[in-house]
């Protein structure tokens, strides 16, 4: 079986190993699984439960079939009677308006598991020669269960509301910020996320969520797994959990409702897991995760709107709020309010350049803030009166 090549999907589900005992058992026990392979902190480093061999297949490979996987299990817990396919599909579709039209070229496919297997590739990979391994890893991969979450809503009231999706980022977004600020010692680069996590939160097109809002919530044990086990990898950028932060994911689990144990064994996990695979993780094998994300993302950003120039200066500066508030920018720092209009418009703006749908992708909010640090490179130098020419 090949992930990268048409008739995956359908190879996949014929699979005696796929029997019954494998996935028909509770999504929340399921999760452990996920999480021991990789899947859950963004890195496919095997195949779920070993259940097919992988020695041939790729990361993205494998997150493709332990994504499938999951989303098999949530479709038996809730007794789908409709075909696999079609049912996810129907939840692709569903989110299709949250996704900004990114899958309109593809939701014509007449066979649901050839059409499956493009939402499933673009969502788990955009573009090799845009999207950097950083931010694959630790944004949009790590955050792949929040489709399965929702995916179990949709099966459950058959439908889907883009609130529920907002709720969702909104929530890891919140314990995130709350874990990096717990931090007692912050490194520049855990000031830098936690930055842009903060920012991303302001610029939202709705209030940011309080701790105890996103705490109350939470709707299931397997939700609050989750939610632990991110705080608990947002806390290994240094490789060293402190005091501090242990105290702060005690407290965490205790809000969940989970067992103490429970969060022990998750800082295990998440130690267990990178220690032992440092060296299989780019990542994590060549430099510290916060300064790869930081890093890598700036450069990332800075290529798309390189290419995108000319269209992007053109859409701004039709755009007299932006220009203004852009403008004002260079010389002071922008309210909270200020800063949420920003964000929409520069959003609206997006939506009209395709290569620009990265930023709204889950995870995409993260990266707006280094867009404003870089668009203003674009504009005429009257634009910004305090612009100093290179030599």
């Amino acid at each position: 079986m090949n992930p990268s090549t048409a008739g995956w999907i359908k190879k996949l589900l014929s699979f005696k190993e796929l029997d019954q005992s494998a996935i028909q058992v509770p999504l929340s026990q399921f999760y452990f699984a996920l999480r021991s392979c990789g899947f859950i902190y963004g890195s496919n480093l095997m195949l779920v439960n070993s259940l097919l061999k992988d020695d041939d297949l790729t990361d993205e490979e494998r997150c493709k079939i332990n994504l499938i996987l999951a989303f098999l299990v949530a479709h038996h817990e809730n007794r789908s009677v409709d075909d696999f396919a079609s049912s996810l599909l129907g939840f692709y579709k569903a989110i299709n308006e949250y996704k900004i039209s990114l899958f309109d070229d593809i939701l014509g496919e007449k066979d649901a598991n050839k059409a499956l297997e493009k939402v499933i590739h673009k969502r788990i990979q955009i573009d090799d020669n845009i999207i950097s391994k950083s931010f694959n890893y630790f944004i949009t991969n790590a955050l792949l269960f929040l489709d399965v979450l929702a995916y179990k809503d949709y099966l459950k009231h058959n439908s889907i509301s883009k609130e529920n999706l907002r709720n969702y980022e909104a929530k890891i977004e919140t314990i995130v910020v709350k874990t990096l600020s717990s931090k007692q010692q912050k490194s520049e680069y855990d000031q830098s996320l936690l930055k842009l996590f903060e920012s991303s939160m302001r610029f939202q097109d709705h209030q940011p969520l309080s701790y105890q809002d996103a705490i109350g919530r939470v709707k299931n044990e397997e939700e609050a797994q989750y939610l632990l086990d991110i705080a608990c990898m947002s806390t290994w950028g240094d490789r060293d959990i402190d005091d501090n932060e242990r105290y702060f994911l005690s407290t965490l689990g205790k809000d969940l409702n989970l067992k103490s144990k429970g969060v022990d064994e998750s800082i295990a996990a998440v130690n267990a897991f990178f220690s032992k695979h440092k060296k299989d993780i780019a990542l994590l094998s060549s430099k510290n995760v916060v300064k790869s994300f930081y890093d890598n993302s700036s450069l990332m950003v800075s290529k798309l709107i390189s290419r995108n120039k000319k269209r992007l200066h053109k859409e701004i500066r039709e755009s007299k709020d932006v220009v203004r508030l852009l403008s004002q920018s260079t010389v002071r720092d922008l309210t909270a309010e200020e800063q949420k209009q920003l964000q929409s418009q520069l959003l609206d703006i997006f939506k009209t350049i395709p290569s620009l749908a990265i930023f709204m992708l889950p995870g995409g909010m993260l990266l707006l803030p280094l867009v404003v640090k870089f668009i203003p490179k674009l504009l005429p130098s009257a634009f910004d009166d305090n612009r100093i020419e290179d030599d």
